[in-house]
């Protein structure tokens, strides 16, 4: 999953980042609200964690502006304020939760957690490839019901490939999806996640091509 924290205290922004990339996802922080708007209409998030307060372009503004372009992505407000009135402008310019600094970061976990469940199922939650099911809801790879138990970053590897089928991907995208845009790793280590993926995936019909220069290509047999 792609988180987008949106937040001007960079210690808790960067903490944030690290407790969600330790949990598998990839996550992208900005510290100012225009840059943090400009990256949203560029950019595809999962969530976004938003905080009201921020320099050039408050929170509310940035919030009221995807709703405003058709953009549903969840989003959580951060917010030093506690007032029920500010609560309320919140989820009235379309957030779908509200959290009150500060927290613990256990609470924000499981706010995310519900935002998730409370995502419609719908017969495209389940995805057959090659001889495996992916649960996109659960995040989960099945063979006959039973959990591959993918390592988080493998799994987010294969997401990403997945989300473009027999298309190249570059290297480029594949450590921006495991990391987040701008994060200072090297590409061995999405070479690295690609064997171990390769290797788990083969038996099941499903392989991963190297086109070299260019990225890295997912095939399977439907």
């Amino acid at each position: 999953m792609r988180i987008v924290v949106i937040e001007d205290n960079k210690t808790l922004a960067n903490g944030l980042a690290h407790q969600f990339r330790d949990q598998g996802h990839a996550v992208d922080v900005l510290n100012d609200g225009e840059l943090g708007s400009i990256f949203l209409k560029q950019e595809k998030a999962d969530i976004v964690v938003l905080d009201i307060n921020l320099p050039s372009r408050s929170g509310i503004d940035i919030l009221k502006e995807m709703r405003k372009n058709g953009d549903q992505t969840p989003v959580i407000l951060l917010t030093a304020r506690g007032d029920t009135k500010d609560r309320v402008r919140g989820l009235d310019a379309g957030a779908d939760d509200y959290l009150i600094k500060p927290f613990e970061i256990d609470e924000l976990d499981a706010r995310i957690r519900a935002l998730i469940r409370r995502r419609p199922r719908s017969a495209g939650n389940f995805e057959k490839i090659g001889k495996l099911t992916f649960d996109q809801k659960g995040r989960r790879l099945l063979i006959n019901n039973t959990d591959l138990n993918l390592p988080r970053r493998e799994l987010a590897t294969f997401e990403c490939l997945i989300d473009r089928p027999d298309q190249i991907v570059p290297k480029s995208d594949l450590a921006n999806h495991l990391y987040g845009v701008g994060a200072d790793i090297e590409e061995k280590v999405v070479e690295v996640y690609i064997s171990r993926l390769r290797k788990r995936l083969s038996p099941y019909g499903i392989e991963i091509k190297v086109a070299r220069g260019l990225g890295y290509l997912m095939s399977f047999k439907k």
